[in-house]
């Protein structure tokens, strides 16, 4: 299993509830239509002191199942939704090793 967790800062003009609204009523509709998504979580970062606004993972059969679903119409979507709405987005592909659960 594949997955992308994504870290993201709001834009400067959003306040924390302006950034809560976007991802969790606008965008993850259209996140929720990625072709190919096996699991995705939205996490509203609570301590300020972070850097960080939001965390997203998505998992996926592959890397090449992740890089498909981005070329499409819907992908393309999520991506110039993401870009539009946030000052940063830094992009982590990792190998997860669950321990409990």
């Amino acid at each position: 299993m594949f997955k992308a967790i994504i870290l993201l800062t709001r834009r400067d003009d959003a306040t924390p509830a302006d950034f809560r609204e976007w991802m969790l009523v606008r965008h993850s509709p259209l996140a929720k239509q990625l072709p190919g998504v096996r699991k995705l979580v939205f996490n509203i970062v609570e301590n300020a002191d972070t850097g960080y606004d939001g965390v997203s993972e998505l998992w996926f059969d592959t890397r090449e199942a992740f890089d498909a679903a981005y070329q499409t119409e819907i992908g393309k979507a999520v991506a110039a939704d993401s870009i539009a709405n946030v000052k940063t987005r830094l992009r982590l592909f990792v190998d997860e090793q669950p321990q409990i659960g």
